[in-house]
C-alpha cells in the first residue's frame, strides 16, 4: 500500500480469471487464444481488403474499416492480462497500468458504439436517399465523423481515471475479471462514490444509450422506406445490406447492456455469469464483426477469393 496525501492507493490490483475453474486456466486459454487469433487476423484482413480494393473505397467500408480498427484496439487491451492469467497466473497489475487499460477499454467501447451508429446512418441514406447518399456522405464528411466519434469518447471519459484515483481504497483489491473495468475498480473502494456512479450513468446514457436510440430510429425509418417499396426482390435486397450491421449491433450492445446491469443492480449474481458476459462483451464482438462481414457481404468475400487467387497465381 502507498500513502498518497490524505488517502491510500494501493500499488496494485489483483485480477480473477473464472471463479472455481482456475485449475484449468490453461485449457481454457486455448479457446480464448483462438478468439483472440481470429479478431487479430480477421480485422487485419479485412482493413487490408478494403485498402488494396478501389471499389470498397465508398462511405460503407470506410465505417467498416473503423469497426475493424477499434475491434483490433479492443483485443489488443485485454490480450495481455487476460492471457498473462490463463498461461502464467500473472494476477497483479499496477494501479495506474490498472486506470490506463480501464481507460482505453472504455474509450474503444464507446467508439465501437458511435461507429456502429454511423454505420446505420449510412445504410439510412443508402436505402431512403440512393441519389444523394454520395454527395452526403464525401470523404471528408467521414472524415470528420471519424474524428468527432473518437474525440467524443476521448473528452467524455477524461474524467474517470482521476475521480478513481481520488477514492481511498482499504482492504479488498480483488478484481472481478482478468482486465480493470471502471464499475469493479470503483466498488473497491471504501469511500463516498456518488459521484463516479453518478458521472458513469450520465456518460454512459448519453453516449453508448443514444447511440443505441439513434440506432433503432434509423431502422424504423429504414423498414419504413423498405415497406413503400414496390416489389418483394427490392424489399429483400435492401433488407440484405442491413444484415450484418443488425447482427454486428445484437453482438455489441446485448451483452454491454447485461454487463451494465450486472454491475450495478446485480448484486445476487454468481461470479460466474459475471465473467462470462463481460468476457462475452469484451471478446466475441471483436472475433465475429470480421467473419458476419465476410460472410454476409458480397464484395468484401469476392475482393478477398481475388486477392487468395493472385497469392496462389
Amino acid at each position: 500500500w502507498e500513502f498518497n496525501g490524505s488517502f491510500h492507493q494501493p500499488s496494485a490490483f489483483l485480477m480473477m480469471g473464472i471463479p472455481g475453474l482456475e485449475a484449468l486456466h490453461p485449457w481454457i486459454s486455448i479457446p480464448f487464444c483462438a478468439l483472440y487469433l481470429t479478431a487479430l487476423l480477421g480485422n487485419c484482413v479485412i482493413l487490408f481488403i478494403i485498402r488494396r480494393t478501389q471499389s470498397l473505397h465508398e462511405p460503407m467500408y470506410y465505417f467498416l474499416s473503423m469497426l475493424a480498427v477499434t475491434d483490433l484496439g479492443l483485443a489488443l487491451c485485454t490480450l495481455p492480462t487476460t492471457l498473462g492469467l490463463f498461461w502464467f497466473n500473472v494476477r497483479r497489475i499496477g494501479f495506474d497500468a490498472c486506470l490506463t487499460q480501464m481507460y482505453f477499454i472504455h474509450i474503444l467501447s464507446f467508439i465501437e458504439s458511435s461507429v456502429l451508429l454511423a454505420m446505420a446512418f449510412d445504410r439510412f441514406i443508402a436505402i431512403s436517399h440512393p441519389l444523394r447518399h454520395p454527395s452526403i456522405l464525401t470523404k471528408t464528411t467521414v472524415l470528420k465523423i471519424g474524428l468527432a466519434i473518437v474525440l467524443r469518447g476521448m473528452v467524455s471519459l477524461l474524467p474517470i481515471p482521476f475521480l478513481l484515483k481520488r477514492l481511498t481504497y482499504c482492504g479488498k483489491t480483488e478484481l472481478s475479471h482478468s482486465f480493470c473495468f471502471h464499475p469493479d475498480i470503483m466498488n473497491l473502494a471504501c469511500a463516498d462514490i456518488k459521484v463516479n456512479v453518478f458521472y458513469g450513468m450520465i456518460i454512459l446514457l448519453s453516449t453508448v444509450g443514444m447511440d443505441f436510440i439513434f440506432i433503432v430510429l434509423s431502422y424504423i425509418l429504414i423498414i419504413r422506406t423498405v415497406v413503400s417499396l414496390t416489389t418483394r426482390e427490392e424489399c429483400l435486397k435492401a433488407l440484405n445490406t442491413c444484415v450484418s450491421h443488425i447482427c454486428a449491433v445484437l453482438v455489441f450492445f446485448i451483452p454491454m447492456i447485461g454487463l451494465s446491469m450486472i454491475h450495478r443492480f446485480g448484486k445476487n449474481v454468481p461470479p460466474l455469469v459475471n465473467t462470462l458476459v463481460a468476457y462475452t462483451y469484451l471478446i466475441i464482438p471483436p472475433a465475429l464483426n470480421p467473419v458476419i462481414y465476410s460472410i454476409k457481404s458480397t464484395h468484401i468475400r469476392e475482393a478477398l477469393l481475388r486477392a487468395l487467387r493472385r497469392k496462389r497465381g
